[in-house]
């Protein structure tokens, strides 16, 4: 009688323990967590455990009972596999769903865009006002950035690639110019690869330089490639380059607006390409890769000319004469 009564005990306490176990399994797998009503943004630390994450979610009422989720995530080996970051948990979401969210590194994505035709300084204000990043370069100047980079001889003018970079909170805003500058130097090796024969450059850095100053010429996608033939072909007849963004460009922050004649006359500034030949010494803005493939893909013509049509687009001339022509009608009769 004993042994039975021993027996009739551990059958009930066993058909209660199942119903509990079945209960919570149900509860794990088909009953929402608690995120009032709204997406729920929950912070996973680098190394917490998955005990420590539970009690959180316990204590903010998030799940009902912090040891089921642990429980289950050792039960199924997953207790060491969580990761790292920031999530977004959706409402009705159960506890299964959001750790399989944790297990595979689901967290949140934010974005930042480094625009075509930027500067390396512009670029950095925008990277600066991502409250997401950790910023790491404040204060710091170009020089000692490249530094940072692995790039200590490397001008930082042109040389990270103007895209959409998608981040989760945490990354540093040196990880974004890493990415930004692997990217520019795949897609310039890509197009330097197959660049046109006959190009006036030493280098694919001269390539990007070029590119940059067709950056600042003009927004049309179409005009690009006649930009780039117009400055190969000034290049290749020893002619001075003659563009404005790079006068622009070496005047740094002294530039106000307006471009006079005693700039185009100053010799001390080496971007002044109505002084000096050949090209300036750095790019001067971020090339997207259109500019670039302009600039190895230059159109063929006779052009040596351009001048802005007041309408986005430019006029193209092969003559001084035909130049002078379109300066007058494009420009001084609207009293530039």
């Amino acid at each position: 009688m004993r042994w039975n009564r021993i027996v009739g005990l551990l059958f009930i306490l066993g058909s209660f323990l199942g119903g509990w176990l079945w209960m919570e399994w149900h509860s794990f797998n088909e009953t929402p967590i608690n995120t009032g009503g709204k997406e729920l943004l929950f912070t996973v630390s680098p190394g917490e455990s998955m005990s420590s994450v539970s009690h959180r979610l316990a204590e903010k009422g998030v799940v009902e009972r912090a040891a089921t989720l642990a429980w289950v995530a050792r039960i199924e080996g997953l207790a060491s596999q969580i990761q790292a970051g920031e999530y977004l948990i959706p409402p009705g979401s159960t506890a299964a769903q959001l750790l399989e969210r944790l297990v595979k590194g689901d967290v949140t994505r934010y974005s930042i865009t480094l625009v075509e035709g930027w500067t390396f300084s512009r670029m950095l204000s925008a990277i600066a006002r991502s409250p997401e990043l950790e910023h790491t370069l404040s204060g710091l100047g170009g020089a000692e950035i490249m530094k940072r980079l692995g790039l200590p001889e490397v001008h930082p003018e042109g040389r990270f690639f103007p895209d959409t970079y998608h981040f989760s909170r945490g990354m540093s805003d040196l990880d974004i110019l890493r990415r930004a500058h692997r990217r520019m130097t795949a897609v310039l090796e890509q197009e330097w690869r197959q660049r046109d024969e006959g190009l006036p450059y030493k280098s694919p850095d001269e390539a990007l330089i070029m590119a940059s100053i067709i950056e600042k010429e003009t927004g049309l996608a179409e005009e690009r490639r006649d930009i780039a033939g117009v400055f190969v072909r000034r290049l290749q007849k020893g002619m001075l380059l003659q563009t404005d963004p790079t006068v622009i460009y070496g005047l740094g922050e002294g530039f106000d607006g307006n471009l006079r004649r005693g700039d185009l006359a100053d010799s001390s500034n080496p971007y002044n390409t109505y002084r000096h030949k050949g090209l300036p010494p750095t790019p001067i803005a971020m090339p997207g890769r259109e500019s670039i493939h302009a600039a190895l893909h230059p159109a063929a013509g006779r052009a040596l000319y351009f001048v802005a049509r007041g309408d986005g687009g430019h006029h193209f001339s092969a003559t001084l004469k035909e130049h002078n022509r379109a300066v007058r009608k494009y420009q001084l009769r609207k009293g530039r």
